[in-house]
């Protein structure tokens, strides 16, 4: 019937639950940048995990389960704890990781590559796990970042709600800016569990996205970096 009533009246409800599942499903991203409310830390984080506690309750006792069982009687303060200082820190912005930079006294301008830098991550249309590995490359125009720094950045961005061609995005900007680089490269492969453990249930598939800039759009640079984190045999 199109999406219309009978009477010829176009049932926008059921239209507007529809394109949300779609987006949902197609992982669609609606901007580089996380939605992000402009009193977004207004609240401390002891006062919204409070508040999640509270609502992670109802939830809990809306399906059924008894919250009496001491197996159960904590999770709601633990679920709530979990989101605001763990897997969602990333957030906020009092979080993120302070780059420490040094002269690049060897003057190395090859490309320095770090691979297989575990991440975990929240699909932000079903709130399940992103899980995989990221491989991020730059060359130096002066600055060197300390090595450890580069894993705090994608776990940094990894740690909020999140669509993996975003999150790859956002390593590759902020390389760029705290390097004051114009040539980063990022290569993310990740579990999506809205994929493997709902919908489709696919278990085998992962997804990979790639963010490259400056000399790493020049098609030898990019092999060379393919090639060491063995993408391109």
């Amino acid at each position: 019937m199109n999406g219309k009533h009978k009477n010829g009246v176009h049932n926008h409800k059921n239209n507007d639950k529809m394109n949300m599942e779609e987006m949902g499903d197609e992982h669609v991203a609606s901007s580089y940048e996380t939605p992000l409310r402009e009193d977004a830390f207004e609240v401390s984080d002891d006062t919204k995990i409070k508040l999640i506690e509270e609502r992670f309750r109802e939830i809990m006792e809306i399906m059924g389960l008894d919250l009496s069982d001491d197996s159960l009687n904590g999770t709601p303060h633990r679920v709530a704890k979990m989101y605001i200082k763990e897997i969602f820190s990333g957030l906020n912005p009092a979080n993120k990781p302070a780059p420490t930079l040094f002269e690049n006294v060897y003057k190395y301008n090859e490309m320095l590559v770090e691979k297989d830098i575990t991440f975990f991550s929240n699909c932000e249309h079903h709130f399940v796990p992103i899980y995989g590995k990221a491989h991020v490359a730059y060359i130096s125009s002066g600055k060197v970042i300390g090595l450890s720094k580069i894993n705090r950045i994608v776990q940094y961005f990894s740690r909020r709600p999140q669509v993996q061609e975003r999150l790859t995005i956002q390593i590759g900007k902020e390389l760029e800016k705290m390097l004051d680089t114009g040539s980063v490269a990022v290569v993310m492969d990740a579990a999506h569990m809205c994929v493997s453990s709902r919908g489709i249930q696919d278990t085998n598939s992962t997804t990979v996205t790639s963010y490259y800039s400056g000399k790493f759009q020049e098609e030898a640079t990019r092999n060379e970096f393919l090639k060491y984190i063995g993408m391109n045999k």
